[in-house]
């Protein structure tokens, strides 16, 4: 038997900026949100796609054409852009919008990754996109699974490990689901998202970093793809949660029984 041609692949990796996962998440004084004056870094989930990117095309070798990189947000977003090229990626595109724009929710976002995968069509199409199964600021985990959907790709969410044959355009993807995992297999296109056990994403390094200043950030707006990114949603309040009570001490069996019932607990 002939052996498969090889499919050189394009990777597309959205990527996101939001509020570093080691800052304490503060109200802001207006109530309508969290304090954003804080430090900010790429989506701990999307740093795990953009090295799975790199690692695909570190066992793939040349069967991996480019790895480009993604993201939709105010001019300081071009951060985590310099990021991911750090880490290995070819190129960007930064959907820049308006430094006081509310964040793109999720169906907006898909639309916006599907204008940008039909416009990469002119030159080369998509075969692979890999994001964050989530992002940690709104913890909403829909838009992978919205893109495929907009696409008609299939899709692989929770991804702890991906496997691709070029040859035969397929992946196989390990799931992680309720009580264990899932081992799929998917034809390419397709939308992969990843879980924290599918890598450990690596430290660019100071000559990467110095590369990657050189790289191309492409600028688009959300005219240039013709999205609109008004929310469908409005947040009313945003409030911390009450201060905890600190718990109080019996001296006994009997005293915790009558301080339950106190509380209104009865025995079944």
């Amino acid at each position: 038997m002939r052996p498969s041609a090889v499919r050189l692949l394009n990777i597309l990796v959205p990527v996101k900026r939001a509020v570093d996962y080691a800052v304490k998440i503060r109200v802001n004084p207006q109530q309508t949100g969290i304090d954003l004056n804080v430090k900010h870094s790429m989506n701990p989930f999307d740093e795990i796609a953009v090295e799975e990117a790199v690692r695909l095309r570190e066992r793939l070798k040349d069967a991996v054409k480019s790895i480009k990189v993604v993201t939709i947000g105010p001019p300081k977003a071009s951060e985590v852009l310099r990021t991911a090229l750090a880490m290995g990626a070819d190129s960007a595109i930064h959907v820049e919008l308006p430094e006081s724009s509310p964040a793109p929710e999720p169906l907006g976002v898909a639309q916006a990754l599907r204008a940008i995968i039909q416009r990469e069509k002119e030159s080369a199409d998509v075969d692979l996109v890999i994001m964050g199964k989530q992002a940690i600021d709104d913890d909403a985990g829909q838009t992978g699974q919205m893109l495929a959907g907009l696409l008609g790709w299939g899709q692989a969410t929770f991804a702890s490990k991906v496997d691709v044959d070029t040859g035969a355009k397929t992946a196989v993807v390990m799931r992680e689901i309720d009580g264990g995992s899932e081992e799929i297999r998917c034809k390419l296109p397709l939308v992969v998202t990843t879980d924290l056990r599918l890598n450990e994403p690596r430290y660019a390094s100071l000559p990467n970093i110095m590369k990657a200043k050189k790289k191309t950030i492409e600028k688009l707006t959300a005219a240039d793809l013709s999205v609109d990114f008004t929310p469908r949603l409005e947040t009313l309040k945003v409030t911390e949660p009450p201060t905890r009570v600190g718990g109080g001490k019996v001296e006994s069996v009997d005293e915790l029984v009558a301080k339950l019932k106190e509380a209104g607990f009865t025995a079944v």
